[in-house]
């Protein structure tokens, strides 16, 4: 087995659990270095994980490095991704893939002219709790998928994060912060999707911050924070998605797809295990069904560790550059739909990701 030695540039609150997953857990990966906006984020994590601290220009000239983890925040993604590509690195993005389609179309341009890999999270749907509902699907268990709901509902981040200000920027907001979770599910075990509309809102155009380290600092809201969409896929089902930062609180499912023959409750998509319930016809109860797929705990990463395995096999890796195209002109799509009082039909399309078969290693 050859490991892939791994890059990361951005030391931000997310980098934790990569660096321990893809350090600790992962056997086929072996970060070398990171980089970040301030050279004293990264010697911080550095000497917390036992890896090198460097400028992100000496990390993207390191030859030892194959594939560089872009955990900037969304308004950089494009600049460092491509920096990353033009080095001849093979990438790894934080979501959203790029901020606009034409960005997101450049990177994959790009990477096609390099051959090199693209690779998006969110990697939660390689998790066991989405991996089983999408066995359970591909097995007839609610037989033909017809029709799915799936609600995120929160008041916004301002309440709990130390630097909020991003989420309500461009790039931003509840589609582009938390839709691709619940997108990249929904492709994952329906399909891709042919056709989109949408209405959003935004009732609160400012902010207040209310953690501790910057409490009382006003934030001006630049994004639709409460977006009702509806999506058409391919093999006819149809489906609502709903993203908020607008919401006190809510009693929704996270996600359910509905079938011909059951209800397949499926689990948090922002998290790696589940419950995940079934409800087959004539049955009078849902019933839990034991994950049968492992990666039940936090295993951000899992996307890149694939990446390696596919680099390896030569295969094509599951979060990869169309897919993540494909979710980013969806939410792009709702917001277009809005704007315009129209259907939108989308320009892109990928294939549905190969399931997991079992632990990469």
């Amino acid at each position: 087995m050859k490991t892939k030695k791994i890059g990361i540039i951005g030391c931000g609150d997310i980098s934790g659990i990569y660096l321990s997953n893809l350090i600790k857990v992962f056997r086929n990966t072996q970060v070398v270095a990171c980089a970040s906006r301030t050279y004293e984020n990264a010697a911080a994590k550095a000497r917390e994980f036992g890896i090198k601290a460097c400028s992100t220009e000496e990390l993207l000239q390191n030859p030892e490095i194959d594939i560089v983890l872009n955990l900037t925040t969304p308004n950089a993604h494009y600049s460092v991704s491509d920096a990353i590509l033009s080095a001849g690195k093979h990438l790894y993005t934080e979501k959203p893939l790029a901020v606009t389609r034409e960005e997101g179309k450049a990177l994959l341009r790009k990477a096609q002219e390099k051959k090199l890999k693209i690779g998006s999270a969110p990697d939660t749907v390689l998790g066991g709790g989405i991996q089983t509902c999408r066995k359970l699907i591909d097995d007839g268990w609610i037989g033909k998928p017809i029709a799915a709901t799936a609600f995120m509902m929160s008041h916004g981040t301002e309440s709990w994060h130390p630097n909020p200000e991003f989420y309500y920027q461009i790039g931003g907001g509840p589609m582009f912060d938390m839709g691709p979770y619940y997108l990249t599910a929904l492709v994952n075990l329906i399909g891709p999707v042919k056709k989109v509309s949408a209405f959003t809102s935004t009732p609160f155009p400012q902010r207040m911050i209310t953690t501790e380290k910057k409490y009382g600092k006003i934030i001006d809201v630049e994004v639709p924070t409460h977006v009702a969409g509806l999506l058409e896929f391919y093999n006819g089902a149809v489906g609502t998605l709903v993203t908020s930062f607008d919401v006190w609180a809510a009693q929704v499912p996270r996600i359910e797809i509905y079938g011909t023959e059951g209800t397949l409750s499926v689990p948090d998509p922002n998290t790696f295990g589940g419950p995940v319930c079934l409800r087959r016809e004539n049955h009078s109860a849902f019933s839990e069904i034991p994950l049968c797929h492992p990666y039940h705990e936090n295993s951000r990463g899992l996307g890149v560790a694939d990446m390696a395995s596919a680099l390896e096999s030569n295969t094509i890796n599951r979060v990869n550059g169309e897919l993540s195209y494909h979710v980013l002109d969806i939410m792009h799509g709702f917001h277009d739909s809005a704007n315009t009082g129209k259907h939108i039909f989308l320009e892109s399309t990928c294939r549905k990701p190969e399931p997991m078969t079992g632990k990469l290693l």
